[in-house]
């Protein structure tokens, strides 16, 4: 899933080793994961602090606890640490953080985002637009908003219908509707006026 370096785990266990409990160890999970804000993030995890599901790992003198969610977005991680003239960094690098790989088994949220930030948001780019997942309501209904050039945009209705309901109906079998929440009377970026 994760690769840790021996200088990263050994910089981990250094500051572990100065908590108050012996018997914390490091949580890794992504925040917002397959969208273009994701952020890969290792947090202390006191006892009883890791979450249901977490996958827990044991290296020499701690255990990191991994986010079941977070798994597919870390795939191919790597942590590492480097010292410098400063005292040196910790790094994080997930490739799959914002593109993840997502199977047909993963969670429906992430296989919605996964359409929208490839294959959706970059041609709605081109106009200056955006389309975010809001949440999924009742009955398989995913809650869009639009933004950028796309809110209050005149063409929006056909892009909605014609691109964005398309693209995930058929790419999201679950799914039984898209609904549209965004205020398109504020017109002032709108492409289309």
């Amino acid at each position: 899933m994760i690769d840790i370096s021996e200088s990263a785990q050994r910089y981990l266990r250094e500051l572990l080793s100065k908590q108050d409990d012996a018997d914390v160890g490091i949580r890794v999970f992504v925040a917002q994961p397959g969208t273009p804000h994701a952020e890969t993030c290792i947090a202390y995890c006191r006892p009883g602090e890791e979450q249901e599901g977490d996958i827990p790992v044991g290296y020499d003198g701690f255990t990191a606890w991994f986010e079941e969610r977070s798994a597919p977005y870390l795939e191919e991680a790597v942590v590492d640490y480097q010292e410098d003239r400063m005292g040196g960094q910790l790094t994080i690098k997930a490739p799959n953080a914002r593109v993840p790989k997502v199977g047909p088994d993963a969670p429906l949220e992430d296989r919605i985002n996964y359409v929208l930030y490839n294959e959706i948001n970059p041609g709605l780019a081109a106009h200056g637009g955006m389309v975010t997942l809001v949440e999924i309501v009742e009955d398989s209904v995913a809650v869009l908003e639009f933004g950028g050039g796309c809110q209050g945009c005149a063409a929006v209705d056909i892009t909605l219908k014609n691109g964005v309901e398309r693209a995930l109906l058929e790419q999201v079998p679950e799914l039984t509707a898209i609904r549209d929440v965004t205020d398109h009377t504020v017109t002032e970026n709108a492409y289309y006026q």
